[in-house]
């Protein structure tokens, strides 16, 4: 400590009356505390100041005090919490910054404080997953939670996640936040995918010249690519499960989707897809839909009331799916123009190789007429 305080100097810094002098007299003893030059007796006489200065009535001086000490590690524990406590104005600093404040500490002002002392803890550096679910479970404020979500450091765990689209999906600068994430659960992802698509389709209906007829086959046609694209390779096996289930359990787990993926490679999707739509164990389905003979998938079609017309195109695409995987230098795009190719082979007088997109709508609206008639 360049100079040491004195008995003297201690009354003094308490007693003079003007408040931009406490204030300053604040800043310098934190400074003197935050540089680590400090002896233990003179550090203990600091930390005694310090606790005097969290009642005083100045607001000035205790903010002061929360902005020179919020970045320290060894504030004493009921001076960070106190500072916290305040004022919104004097507590932001310790709140955004503060490594002494515990999540139990940071718990409980998000449950007792209000929509700014919330927003400076989302803003914090890194969030545990605790502290981020807390948060949550209970903020009303669509900022706070943009804010939370759009924060790396906020560890998001996929429950809380859901918990923010079940709150505040529907509202775009919370969703456009959560959707820029570095990572994202697939199930989240197909969410939010789901949801921008109906978001796509009330404007088309509203804004354009479109039959709901024409919208929804659009709308459903972009759905179904975005979700396939994100079985990305190496996808856990799990993951895809979960998905399945959330797609099948909101009614999206369409032929055409589950025809999208095995276009596309996915056999875990289509193995897992095959088995909840005929309610059996992915174990059996397997077994059946990689029989040797044509026996197993013509049974899963029939179980499933899939398009029976579809088996040739299906197996010629499962045919592929299966090469595929013995060659892993093979990407997507090659593996899609193998698929193309043999398509045209199995049905190709009514496949545009150049319109896949085109085909599926279009066995898709031959599904939904064999159904209506």
């Amino acid at each position: 400590m360049t100079e040491n305080l004195t008995s003297s100097d201690i009354q003094k810094l308490l007693n003079d009356p003007t408040p931009e002098n406490r204030a300053e007299a604040a800043k310098m003893v934190s400074g003197h505390f935050n540089s680590g030059g400090l002896s233990d007796s003179e550090r203990k006489i600091a930390e005694d100041i310090f606790k005097i200065m969290v009642r005083d009535a100045e607001e000035r001086v205790r903010l002061a005090l929360s902005v020179s000490l919020k970045e320290n590690p060894d504030v004493p524990h009921d001076v960070a919490v106190s500072l916290a406590n305040d004022v919104v104005g004097v507590a932001a600093p310790m709140l955004q910054f503060s490594e002494v404040l515990t999540d139990e500490d940071l718990k409980e002002i998000v449950k007792s404080q209000g929509v700014d002392s919330q927003m400076a803890i989302a803003q914090r550096q890194s969030l545990s997953a605790d502290l981020t679910d807390t948060i949550v479970e209970n903020s009303d404020n669509e900022d706070v939670i943009a804010t939370l979500v759009s924060n790396e450091g906020a560890d998001l765990q996929e429950a809380t996640m859901g918990k923010v689209m079940d709150k505040y999906g529907e509202v775009a600068a919370v969703s456009d936040s959560l959707a820029t994430r570095k990572q994202l659960p697939i199930n989240v992802a197909e969410r939010l995918v789901s949801l921008v698509s109906d978001k796509i389709r009330d404007h088309l209906v509203t804004h354009h010249e479109m039959t709901p007829d024409m919208v929804t086959d659009l709308f459903l046609s972009a759905r179904e690519r975005a979700t396939v694209s994100l079985l990305g390779d190496g996808a856990d096996v799990m993951d895809v499960r979960r998905l399945v289930d959330q797609l099948h359990a909101n009614g999206r787990l369409t032929e055409t989707l589950i025809f999208r993926a095995i276009c596309m490679g996915d056999l875990v999707f289509f193995e897992a897809a095959l088995a909840k739509v005929c309610n059996i164990p992915v174990s059996n389905a397997y077994k059946l839909i990689h029989d040797r003979g044509s026996l197993g998938l013509a049974a899963i079609y029939r179980e499933g009331n899939l398009s029976p017309e579809m088996l040739p195109i299906v197996q010629a695409a499962l045919d592929v799916a299966k090469d595929m995987e013995t060659s892993a230098s093979e990407d997507r795009d090659r593996f899609q123009q193998r698929m193309l190719e043999r398509m045209l082979t199995n049905c190709e007088d009514e496949f545009d190789p150049d319109n896949l997109d085109y085909f599926i709508t279009k066995l898709g609206s031959k599904k939904d007429s064999d159904e209506a008639a």
